[in-house]
């Protein structure tokens, strides 16, 4: 007999679909939030025999716990954890323990592709195109890679996942790897994934007019209240706003807040690790402890919300040949322009700031941090360019 403890998103998941098409009915999976894999653990040590072969994937156990599974294992019990969090790094030093990170490609893991490769290597599962063309999806939306590849399936396999029951979604999935060639969306899926991320850009865009901005031990961070789509509110307030270093999301009823940036200057598995928390280095959470409470809520609750630049202007541009105009609260005005090849300069209120930047987007950086602007809109762009005109003839 089997038993899997795995987390309940969707690399977790995979790792139980995998254990399901490997072990069928000889292995029981248990879905897990980080918090409750403990109590899992203890009430397996406490009941279950050394007859079953215990797998623990994308979590990693308290201190506790990690000394009796190693007693456990010992003894005589059968043991593998499997994980690609670098917090969980140390559990390499057991024989039971089986951390990847990044694999010898440089390519970053997800449990699920981990658990693949341990199944295959001991003959537990049959590879095919289907289950591998799933793992990849899995991976990628996971580590964020399908950001970067422009690969869409990615970020909808997660959205199809938050739609159904996890119960529906094993079913569905072991069907379809089981039978198909390769993996695909069945037609129902498709339009309920459409629908969904309609809903999706409304929900982000009246989150987009709530964030604020503060600075927090030397980094920008954007805090915003939500209790859905963390992962895609985070990575399109972190492309709307790349001045800032991370998104905050704090949900206050789950008492949770996670941490997402799509920099790669940026680990905010540290900044979680602050506050108990920990996670990837693009995407990490922690419990809404009383110090991160007073960080990111008692410190930010009285800030105004991040203006939003300008849409749909035809002549302030961004990088435009006239520089580009923006303002802030107290109507001050900002013109960012080239000076020459290798140089960009501001001027505030008319009068040029001493620093210099390199390229038009540290200049912009500049500006956001330090004096919260935004792009203003055409008129009042054309307005001061004929002002300017004016003003240069007397």
């Amino acid at each position: 007999m089997y038993k899997l403890l795995s987390h309940n998103d969707l690399d977790g998941v995979g790792c139980g679909i995998l254990a399901k098409l490997a072990f069928g009915e000889d292995v029981k999976v248990r879905y897990n939030s980080i918090s409750g894999l403990n109590r899992e653990v203890e009430w397996f040590l406490e009941n279950d025999d050394k007859k079953t072969f215990l797998f623990i994937t994308d979590l990693s156990v308290n201190e506790k716990n990690e000394q009796r599974l190693d007693e456990f294992y010992q003894n005589g019990g059968k043991v593998q954890l499997i994980d690609h969090h670098k917090t969980a790094l140390e559990y390499n030093n057991y024989p039971w323990g089986h951390v990847v990170v990044e694999d010898e490609e440089g390519k970053l893991t997800s449990a699920t592709s981990l658990l693949y490769d341990y199944l295959i290597a001991h003959q537990l599962i049959e590879s095919s195109d289907t289950i591998t063309e799933f793992v990849e999806l899995v991976r990628q939306y996971d580590t964020w890679e399908w950001e970067k590849n422009e690969n869409q399936e990615a970020q909808r396999l997660n959205a199809l996942f938050f739609l159904v029951s996890i119960d529906e979604f094993e079913e569905k999935m072991i069907t379809r790897l089981q039978n198909s060639e390769h993996f695909h969306f069945d037609e129902f899926e498709k339009k309920i994934i459409d629908m969904e991320e309609d809903k999706i850009d409304r929900y982000i865009r009246r989150k987009r007019r709530e964030l604020v901005q503060t600075e927090l031990d030397g980094l920008f961070a954007g805090v915003v209240y939500a209790e859905s789509y963390h992962s895609e509110l985070g990575n399109e307030l972190g492309k709307e706003y790349p001045h800032l270093d991370y998104i905050a999301i704090l949900n206050i009823g789950g008492k949770r807040m996670g941490f997402r940036t799509i920099h790669d200057h940026i680990d905010v598995s540290q900044v979680a690790g602050q506050y108990g928390g920990g996670g990837h280095s693009k995407a990490s959470g922690c419990s809404l402890t009383e110090e991160a409470y007073k960080s990111f809520v008692t410190e930010t609750f009285h800030l105004e919300p991040v203006p939003e630049d300008a849409r749909r202007n035809r002549y302030n541009l961004k990088e435009s040949t006239f520089g580009t105009l923006y303002k802030n609260r107290r109507e001050d005005i900002y013109l960012l322009y080239q000076v020459n090849d290798h140089e960009w300069a501001i001027e505030q209120n008319h009068n040029r700031l001493e620093q210099t930047f390199a390229n038009f987007k540290d200049g912009e950086s500049y500006l956001k941090r330090n004096y919260e602007v935004w792009l203003v809109k055409d008129d009042d762009f054309v307005k001061y360019l004929m002002k300017e005109v004016r003003e240069n003839k007397n």
